[in-house]
């Protein structure tokens, strides 16, 4: 899965849409969290729960570093 598009993001938490590189599934309104480790363990290793498929790559990367105190 990768983010397709962030809708709302408060300090690190944020809700987007993802998109299964696979299958092109849209899952929408999913919670996240703005850090490093999300985005480089956690978004690669979500199951589209269409196709179950993992992508296993970095698509994204968090949008201020982790040392930023929000």
């Amino acid at each position: 899965m990768k983010i397709l598009r962030k809708l709302e993001q408060h300090r690190r938490d944020f809700w987007a849409d993802f998109e299964c590189e696979f299958c092109g599934h849209i899952e929408k309104n999913v919670r996240g969290y703005d850090d490093t480790l999300y985005h480089t363990e956690v978004i690669p290793n979500m199951p589209c729960p269409k196709c179950g498929k993992k992508s296993g790559e970095v698509t994204s990367r968090p949008n201020l570093p982790d040392s930023v105190v929000l």
